[in-house]
C-alpha cells in the first residue's frame, strides 16, 4: 500500500482555545518556534508523504500562506544577510505540495474527510488531525503506514487513556493479535464513563482506503449532531478490514491548554541554549515543597 497523500482537516473554529483563536487559527498557534500545523506536516514529510490536502474554511487561508513563499520577507532577509533564517523559511515553502479544498459548512471530521474525495481519488491516504502532535523515534503516521502496508488494510492510531477520560475519545473494541496491533471489531464515539469497551482511544492519525468514502456518503449525524469518522470506520470494522496500532512516543493535544503549554516546555527543554535558564525560571515559579 503506497500512500503519498495526507488529508489534514483545519476548518474548525478552535473554540477550546478561545480567545487566542478569535482571529488566529488554532493550527497556527506557536509551539516553541513553529506553528502547530507545521509539526504535523513535518511528520508527514518524514514518513514519505509528499502531498498535503488541507481541508480549510473561509478564515483559514493563512495556513496555506504559511507553506508558500513570502518574497517580501525573503528579499528582506537576503538584503540583511540573514542566510540561516532565509533558508529556514524557504525550506517551509518547499516542504510539500499543498492542495486546499473548502469545507463550506463544518459538519464534523467525517464530513471534512469526505470533502477531500475528489483530490484523493481512488488511492489509499492518510488523515492527520491538525492540532494533534506525535513525537518519537519513529514518526507517528509512519507507525501506521508500516502496518497498513504489511497487512494491506486501513489502520487507526490509538493510545491507552485513563478510565475517567474515555468519554472524550472514540474507543475501540478488539483483540491484540500481535504486540501493539489490534483487530478492531467495534468503535464507540465518546462513550459514557463506565460504558467503554476498552481504554484504547483513537487519536488523530489514520491510514484509510478509498472504500471509506462509500461509508462517509451514507452517514447520518452522530454524537454532537456531526458526521463522525468513527461511525464510518465501523463499516470497515464490520468487514474485518480495520486495524489499530498502539502508538509510541509523546503525544500533545494542542487544543488543550495544559497539553499546549506542556508541548512548549517539552521543546524548550530540548533546546540547549534555553534549557538551563528555563529550568531555573520554572523552579522559581514552582518552588520545591518544604522550602
Amino acid at each position: 500500500m503506497d500512500v503519498r497523500k495526507v488529508v489534514i482537516p483545519v476548518a474548525g473554529w478552535g473554540t477550546r482555545s478561545l480567545p487566542a483563536t478569535k482571529n488566529i487559527p488554532k493550527e497556527m498557534l506557536p509551539i516553541f518556534k513553529k506553528p502547530v500545523v507545521q509539526y504535523v506536516v513535518e511528520e508527514a514529510q518524514a514518513s514519505g508523504i509528499d502531498t498535503v490536502v488541507l481541508v480549510t474554511s473561509q478564515n483559514k487561508t493563512i495556513i496555506e500562506d504559511h507553506f508558500d513563499h513570502n518574497l517580501t520577507l525573503e528579499n528582506l532577509l537576503e538584503r540583511k544577510g540573514k542566510t540561516a533564517q532565509l533558508q529556514e523559511i524557504r525550506d517551509v515553502a518547499n516542504m510539500v505540495n499543498i492542495i486546499a479544498v473548502r469545507q463550506k459548512i463544518q459538519l464534523g471530521l467525517g464530513h471534512a474527510v469526505l470533502c477531500a474525495r475528489e483530490v484523493v481519488k481512488n488511492e489509499p491516504f492518510a488523515v492527520m488531525v491538525g492540532d494533534d502532535l506525535m513525537f518519537g523515534q519513529k514518526p507517528g503516521i509512519q507507525q501506521l503506514l508500516d502496518v497498513a502496508k504489511s497487512e494491506n488494510m486501513a489502520v487507526v492510531g490509538v493510545i491507552e487513556v485513563p478510565e475517567g477520560k474515555v468519554d472524550r475519545y472514540g474507543i475501540i473494541d478488539g483483540e491484540e493479535f500481535r504486540p501493539g496491533v489490534f483487530r478492531v471489531r467495534n468503535l464507540v464515539e465518546k462513550p459514557a464513563i463506565g460504558k467503554a469497551p476498552s481504554r484504547m482511544a483513537i487519536v488523530g492519525r489514520y491510514v484509510l482506503t478509498p472504500e471509506i468514502f462509500d461509508y462517509l456518503e451514507k452517514l447520518e449525524p452522530g454524537v454532537g449532531g456531526e458526521l463522525q469518522l468513527t461511525d464510518a470506520l465501523q463499516g470497515l470494522a464490520s468487514k474485518d478490514r480495520l486495524l489499530a496500532v498502539k502508538m509510541r512516543g509523546q503525544r500533545f493535544d494542542a487544543g488543550d491548554w495544559v497539553e499546549y503549554l506542556t508541548a512548549n516546555i517539552y521543546f524548550a527543554l530540548h533546546d540547549e541554549d534555553l534549557h538551563d535558564d528555563l529550568v531555573r525560571r520554572i523552579h522559581e515559579l514552582v518552588p520545591c515543597k518544604g522550602k
